[in-house]
């Protein structure tokens, strides 16, 4: 519990944190991948150049200061970092490290400004905060532990690998020791591990693409080529796709995540599914749920990719449209060519597809894909007037901001 001074230093600092933020967490993570090593294995290189790892933080940790008297306000929040936590193995005994960091940081970056009732307000919120994730985080690995009846990594073996696309490829995997599986909810990710080459194991999350199975889970990997100095190449994605094949082994946390498929709300409200490229295949799994769990109600997914040639799942989805009349699919490309078919539209995602594919109804919206997409999306959703109930989606790594 923090006293009313260290409340009211906490609300002081808000400014101070939105205008160098960003400067804090760049120098926070530089100091404790340089003091504490060890945790280099829970974070993505990738994310940490394009600088969302960083921005997320800056933007976690101002939320939390304007909100520091209202906690519940931020339930959401809370639920993904727990969620993301988890998955990832994150035990209580990382946050000393993590706490002992960001209060040097923030000692070395403010300066003077970093004075002894700003230090201790600090502290106390960050140990209130700590607590609510450890308390949460301990109540996933419980239920995990009850779901699934694993913790930790478990070792599966590669039944068969198959192309989704030109540029992604599923894996079928079978846990090592027989057991069956019990079924994930339709959205959730894995945490894979491996040692690409030998080096020090690393951790990457992947959505469960595929519908609940107890012997395999599937799971469906872009490879990353990456564009030059701004996005490296995906180290994990490159070494799956060119050397992990059928028998080889990978170990796997059980399924995390709280981007998932919800009941259907009573009445005819549509599922509205709308993916970019490789961000389908958490869609994917909740197009099979739905399809299985709430019977006869209308489905429709939106399937955007740059051609034909990048589109993943074809097969299985003209299949799915074939058996089920309440699912409507429609894919449009955004960089056709004349050899590309199978296609209903070009261009991205407008109002003028939404009108025609779902009119003024109320609709249910669930999205994924790249980051420039989803501001789009979501922007004409809002403009359209949809509730936030309706709007749920995920960004793949760190939470990004909506606003273009």
């Amino acid at each position: 519990m923090l006293s009313e001074s260290q409340l009211a230093v906490i609300k002081q600092t808000v400014p101070i944190l939105q205008e160098h933020g960003e400067t804090l967490t760049r120098h926070f993570y530089q100091r404790m991948f340089r003091e504490n090593p060890e945790v280099l294995a829970f974070f993505n290189p990738a994310h940490q150049h394009a600088g969302t790892q960083q921005r997320a933080l800056a933007g976690a940790i101002c939320a939390y200061a304007q909100h520091i008297e209202t906690p519940e306000l931020l339930a959401d929040a809370v639920e993904l970092i727990a969620q993301k936590h988890a998955s990832l193995q994150i035990l209580a005994e990382h946050y000393p490290i993590v706490g002992a960091n960001l209060l040097a940081a923030i000692q070395e970056v403010l300066g003077e400004g970093a004075t002894d009732a700003v230090i201790d307000a600090w502290g106390a919120a960050y140990g209130v905060l700590a607590d609510i994730l450890i308390a949460r985080e301990g109540q996933i690995y419980a239920d995990q532990q009850k779901t699934h009846g694993w913790n930790g990594f478990r070792r599966f073996v590669v039944a068969r690998r198959e192309p989704a696309s030109d540029n992604i490829v599923s894996f079928y995997l079978r846990p090592e020791d027989g057991e069956p599986l019990h079924a994930a909810l339709p959205g959730q990710y894995l945490t894979l591990r491996v040692a690409p080459d030998g080096s020090e194991p690393v951790m990457r999350n992947y959505s469960l693409s595929g519908q609940p199975d107890p012997d395999l889970y599937r799971i469906s990997v872009k490879k990353e080529a990456g564009n030059g100095a701004g996005q490296p190449a995906g180290v994990v994605s490159a070494y799956l796709h060119e050397q992990i094949g059928e028998g080889d082994v990978v170990e796997l946390a059980p399924p995390c995540g709280e981007f998932t498929l919800q009941p259907a709300p009573a009445g005819e409200v549509p599922l509205v599914l709308i993916a970019g490229g490789v961000g389908i295949t958490p869609l994917l799994a909740m197009l099979h749920g739905a399809l299985a769990q709430q019977a006869g109600r209308e489905v429709i997914l939106i399937q955007c990719a740059r051609n034909s040639a990048e589109r993943p799942f074809v097969e299985e989805l003209n299949s799915l449209q074939g058996m089920h009349d309440n699912l409507r699919c429609h894919v449009r490309l955004s960089e056709a060519s004349e050899e590309d078919e199978g296609f209903d539209s070009e261009g991205f995602v407008d109002g003028e597809l939404l009108d025609e594919l779902v009119g003024n109804r109320r609709a249910q919206y669930y999205f994924c894909g790249p980051a420039p997409m989803m501001r789009i999306v979501n922007q004409l959703l809002v403009g359209r007037g949809v509730d936030a109930a309706d709007i749920h989606f995920e960004f793949f790594g760190p939470k990004e901001e909506m606003a273009a």
